[in-house]
């Protein structure tokens, strides 16, 4: 989402006469699009207002401004005032920042003082349509904010309530980055599958999700997705519509229902797992990725293990998993004490290996199979090729053996935990090298 708005910031800049600087050394305005929703985050960009504040007592003449979630917060306006910003502007506001410039022209010229806030929500979601990305991919808004209020999200506080955008619009703008030749498009949303929910008139989400479809993409994915908006309509649209990828991100968070009602997700567990088995039971060989939080406060050992027996049976092909980070005016954060840290390692860690023994499993049982993949790129080793199959799989193909960037069938021919190697079909055949990393 925040590569989405960092286009859109940035086609702003441009169409109101700015012009993008090759390296932050030569730029006259620094804008930081900002993550909240982990601690790790907010020291980065800590770090880096540290830094440009000791380049500003050298000399430099730069305006800094700090956007996005963080600068929505307390948190977020308490280091803005430390590092001395010049602009404050939310994820609700990223369309009023000429205008907050312009203010802060204002105030450069001595008409007034004091940092430039943006931080309102409008009661609908904007319409600027920015200029279609270059390149194979692309991200598309389609909501912000979030009804839902896990105790340990900072979400509903940094991108405010559930807004839904036009449909036109969300069409509109497909339909251009179709026309600019865009292949895949991935829609966006903190719940995207809430997509139209309390807003009469609008279509839901698998009947928006068709429409992208219908538009002619090679691929169309979505991220990310709220088991309790999870429907067998939108499973169905997944399963009956082949450009859309079967790879689903449906974040599972922890496989203990005391815990689950501590985070105050709304569903429990068995329903959870009834939704992966209507999925794996419709889509074909669909891969089904998920977000796991270890170490929430209170949880036992008990409750771990009911984690690593859901994982278990939902089969996660792949998953993010991440030690509970305590951000401040969460609930979690004021009602809940936090677990020794050394706990949380341990656990996160036999998380992971079991997952890691998981994620090779699946590979492997691919070797040997052709797959579709969109290869957008070469990698950081300049060997290979790099490129997603239908459903999310890493791909590595020998640069040389790929002659241009697009869909291209690829035999597996190699796998590692968290990625294939192949062949391009057709292509004369290379030795592969397996990179193993712990």
């Amino acid at each position: 989402m925040n590569e989405y708005d960092t286009h859109t910031i940035q086609s702003e800049l441009v169409a109101g006469g700015h012009e993008l600087a090759a390296h932050p050394a030569d730029a006259d305005l620094l804008l930081l699009n900002t993550c909240a929703v982990r601690g790790k985050p907010v020291e980065k960009v800590v770090s880096v207002l540290g830094d440009l504040r000791k380049q500003r007592s050298e000399g430099r003449d730069v305006t800094v401004g700090l956007m996005g979630c963080l600068a929505q917060l307390e948190e977020g306006r308490e280091v803005a005032q430390k590092f001395g910003v010049d602009l404050l502007v939310g994820p609700g506001a990223i369309t009023d920042l000429l205008e907050a410039l312009e203010e802060y022209g204002s105030l450069r010229s001595g008409e007034r003082g004091g940092m430039i806030e943006r931080l309102g929500f409008g009661p609908e979601l904007h319409d600027y349509q920015p200029p279609p990305p270059r390149g194979l991919s692309g991200f598309l808004t389609i909501m912000r904010g979030c009804n839902h209020h896990c105790t340990y999200c900072i979400v509903p506080d940094t991108r405010g309530p559930e807004v839904s955008r036009a449909p036109e619009s969300v069409l509109r703008e497909a339909a251009a980055m179709r026309a600019a030749g865009v292949a895949e498009v991935t829609l966006l949303g903190q719940n995207v599958n809430s997509y139209g929910m309390g807003q009469p008139g609008m279509p839901s989400f698998p009947e928006l999700l068709r429409a992208v479809a219908d538009l002619g993409f090679e691929r169309v994915k979505f991220t990310t997705s709220h088991p309790m908006n999870f429907t067998s309509e939108l499973i169905d649209v997944i399963a009956t519509h082949p450009n859309v990828c079967n790879y689903i991100h449906l974040p599972m968070q922890s496989g203990s229902d005391r815990v689950l009602r501590r985070m105050a997700r709304e569903y429990r567990i068995e329903r959870y797992l009834a939704i992966v088995r209507e999925i794996r039971e419709k889509v074909a060989e669909v891969v089904i990725s998920t977000d796991v939080i270890v170490g929430f406060p209170g949880e036992t050992e008990e409750d771990f293990q009911a984690t690593l027996a859901a994982a278990e049976t939902a089969a996660f092909e792949q998953a993010y998993m991440f030690m509970y980070s305590a951000r401040p005016g969460t609930p979690s954060y004021k009602h809940f004490t936090d677990m020794p840290r050394e706990v949380k390692v341990e656990r996160l860690q036999r998380l992971i290996e079991a997952q890691k023994a998981r994620s090779l499993a699946a590979n492997e049982a691919l070797v040997g199979k052709t797959l579709r993949v969109l290869v957008k790129d070469l990698g950081r080793d300049s060997r290979y090729a790099v490129g997603h199959s239908d459903q999310n799989h890493t791909v590595l193909v020998p640069a040389e053996s790929v002659s241009s960037m697009g869909v291209k069938d690829v035999t597996i021919t190699g796998a590692t935990p968290h990625a294939l190697y192949g062949e391009a079909v057709g292509a004369a055949p290379h030795g592969i090298e397996l990179v193993m990393a712990s």
